[in-house]
């Protein structure tokens, strides 16, 4: 499955099961976040800046 299709199949569940989802996702950042590089760390959340800041635009749901 894509992530495309994974963000379209969210909001077809139950808020328990978003939040399950969030939750494992979490975990895995920060397992993953633990073995990266300062340089990829960086990249990384420079990526999740970006998509906050898309979120949270001016007519973003």
């Amino acid at each position: 499955m894509e992530t495309q299709e994974i963000l379209q199949f969210l909001p077809n569940l139950s808020i328990s099961d978003c939040l399950k989802i969030a939750e494992v996702a979490l975990e895995i950042i920060h397992k993953e976040q633990h073995s990266l590089t300062k340089d990829e760390r960086k990249r990384v959340l420079a990526a999740a800046v970006k998509t906050a800041i898309e979120d949270y635009a001016a007519g973003s749901e």
